[in-house]
């Protein structure tokens, strides 16, 4: 099979491409679970506190395994570890599928790769972060590659949330059931993990073909990340401000945002499914903004100025009186919520040596898991006490002063 190739920067390794071509599958498979995950819970007759649980097992899940790849993962071949991610999203897929009972879906929620934010929380994440580090030349074709890859993910996850309304097409034009097709789409979820196994594959292959053709010394090394060293500190302070912006983002995951819809407004699934749709292309078209404007103004400033108007419009929307208003504001925030994401990633893997890049991603997305994982089940019980706004206050005010820390902590430090 030929290497795909998907948008990749100059200076960047082609076998890159592989992981943009994964993130993409992901994304469209994350995007349409994340809508309809609310949607089937509340069809196999769970309450929104339930929901809430089985959110923050995902999320919580998530963050042991990731864990677990920083603090062990030097002990294996990363390429087996990608693997064996791939084929977890298999046997999660086919357990929500099989499973109706809440017990047995607690127990695949925690163990599997479920994720029901907007954003990449899984054990993926740092697996493919480390290996898109490498592919890179310098910051510049670091920065530019994180926002391929952020666009790949975005992009897919829109798409994936329009597809969230086949299950209603499915009852409206055909008159079948619902829930039989909603458990077809986790499925699909199944089938997109072997397919994720198979690039990763492909991807495992060229590299170490590109690295031995081009005489890389470091090639019969490629499978042997370090533990954190030098660079703890920096990696532990960047991981507490972390915390602060997960937990914030873990009070309003897209399952979360839905069930809002639903109850503040009575939002259909299929409307559901539009709006985050809508979203998510303008989400993912910002961006496309993140290198020039991180070029112009630096990583951490990039990532902070345009964060905290995203974070006001959130709060604005929490007192829209109608549906429209409410809808403009959080598309608004789209807009700005996202162009922090590349310039993270890529100052996380300029601040650290090379050989700590896998642990280091590991250890900083610990919290996009963790912190949020608490956020979910509280954001639900807000929700299903009738408090409407508090989950989307205290969303906006928080990331606000995660912004604030990071800006004063880290915007004079130096990248390469």
């Amino acid at each position: 099979m030929r290497t795909p190739s998907w948008w990749l920067p100059a200076g960047v390794e082609p076998a890159a491409g592989w992981l943009l071509a994964s993130r993409m599958l992901r994304g469209f498979a994350d995007g349409y679970v994340a809508v309809l995950l609310p949607a089937y819970l509340r069809s196999l007759g769970m309450s929104v506190v339930e929901i809430g649980v089985l959110s923050t097992l995902t999320l919580a899940g998530s963050a042991a395994a990731t864990i677990a790849v920083g603090a062990l993962g030097h002990r294996y071949p990363a390429s087996r570890l990608m693997l064996a991610a791939a084929w977890t999203m298999v046997a999660t897929g086919l357990g929500f599928a099989g499973f109706s009972a809440f017990w047995p879906l607690a127990l695949v929620a925690f163990v599997g790769t479920l994720n029901p934010s907007s954003g990449d929380v899984s054990v993926f994440l740092p697996l493919e972060h480390a290996r898109l580090a490498r592919a890179a030349a310098d910051s510049r074709a670091r920065t530019a590659l994180f926002s391929r890859y952020a666009l790949a993910g975005g992009l897919s996850a829109a798409i994936g949330a329009l597809a969230s309304a086949w299950p209603a097409w499915w009852r409206a034009h055909v008159g079948g059931d619902v829930q039989a097709a909603m458990r077809a789409m986790f499925v699909l979820y199944a089938l997109i993990g072997g397919v994720v196994a198979l690039l990763y594959r492909g991807f495992i292959a060229h590299e170490h073909r590109d690295r031995a053709a081009a005489g890389d010394a470091s090639a019969a090394n490629l499978d042997a990340p370090q533990p954190l060293g030098p660079s703890r500190g920096i990696v532990m302070r960047l991981a507490g401000l972390f915390c602060i912006d997960s937990f914030a983002g873990g009070l309003l995951v897209n399952s979360i945002m839905a069930l809002w819809l639903f109850q503040r407004f009575g939002l259909s699934l299929a409307h559901t499914g539009q709006f985050f749709f809508a979203s998510g292309l303008m989400m993912t078209a910002s961006q496309l903004l993140a290198p020039p404007l991180a070029r112009r103004f630096g990583l951490v400033n990039t990532m902070t100025f345009t964060h905290i108007p995203a974070s006001l419009f959130l709060i604005a929307a929490s007192f829209a009186t109608s549906l429209p208003m409410a809808l403009v504001l959080l598309l608004l925030r789209g807009v700005l919520s996202s162009m922090d994401v590349p310039a993270r990633n890529a100052f996380v893997m300029a601040v650290v040596t090379p050989p700590e890049r896998a642990a280091a991603a590991s250890f900083t997305a610990v919290p996009r898991s963790l912190a949020s994982a608490l956020g979910p089940t509280i954001g639900a019980s807000l929700l299903a006490s009738g408090v409407l706004a508090a989950p989307l206050i205290a969303c906006g005010v928080l990331k606000i002063t995660y912004d604030l820390l990071l800006l004063a902590q880290f915007r004079r430090h130096p990248v390469d």
